[in-house]
């Protein structure tokens, strides 16, 4: 957790933001006039939560792999750049309209570093449950994990949403699908992440968001683009939000 808070401040100075406040407080925060704080603040009472203590529903972006964990891989591109990178994008595109959201990791560390308490020789296994242990210990309200995707066919292309099985992820993954069907003018539909660990073993609706193929020239282009990435970011962030106005 102390590796998390430090490099959420790295990233909020790295991003001209707010001058960091001495700790985390909980309930809302005084609005900014330039961007956002690293403080989970809300818009209004529209979004208010009763069975925690933050004042709105609070996200989690889970950001896949990590440290010696690259993920899959392409032409030099790493998977775990590309979630980091389009990750902070959309942490920060949600923190600016006032949702409460925490991000697991925004440095190129292991998850599994941080385990201390699960006695596995696995160093997947301790990286999986504590991406699972932040998001009990927060109240957290949805899980949406991010990642990209690979394929032996290199014209597999488009973004691809995969749910637990369960309605509210079910939402959750056409809202964020619909809004990437958009971007990338594609026509998929969500799908059941049947064997993935997140989607078993996270109680509160969870997904994953593969953002792309690494293994298509074209989604590799445009998901190694800063100015692409922002708008994968976006459409990730507005299925977000539709899902919250709706549910």
């Amino acid at each position: 957790m102390y590796k998390l808070l430090t490099a959420s401040v790295a990233l909020l100075i790295s991003f001209h933001c707010l001058p960091i406040l001495p700790h985390v407080a909980y309930g809302k925060a005084a609005p900014s006039q330039n961007s956002p704080s690293m403080l989970p603040v809300t818009d209004g009472d529209a979004y208010r939560s009763s069975h925690h203590a933050f004042a709105a529903p609070v996200i989690l972006l889970d950001v896949g792999h990590g440290g010696i964990d690259g993920g899959t891989s392409a032409q030099g591109v790493l998977e775990k750049d590309i979630n980091l990178a389009i990750s902070q994008k959309v942490y920060l595109l949600l923190r600016s309209k006032g949702y409460a959201v925490i991000i697991n990791r925004l440095g190129d560390y292991a998850l599994s570093d941080e385990n201390r308490w699960l006695n596995s020789r696995s160093r997947h296994t301790r990286d999986l449950a504590q991406r699972k242990s932040l998001s009990e210990e927060v109240s957290t309200d949805i899980v949406v994990s991010i990642h990209a995707n690979w394929s032996p066919r290199s014209n597999a292309h488009g973004p691809v949403v995969l749910h637990q099985k369960e309605g509210r992820s079910y939402l959750l993954a056409q809202s964020i699908q619909d809004a990437m069907n958009e971007l990338y003018e594609t026509e998929h539909g969500v799908v059941w992440g049947k064997p993935f660990y997140i989607l078993n073993y996270v109680k509160q609706p969870a997904v994953i968001v593969e953002t792309g193929f690494l293994s298509n020239a074209a989604d590799r282009t445009r998901m190694s683009d800063p100015t692409e990435q922002k708008r994968i970011a976006q459409s990730i962030a507005n299925g977000i939000i539709y899902y919250l106005s709706v549910v």
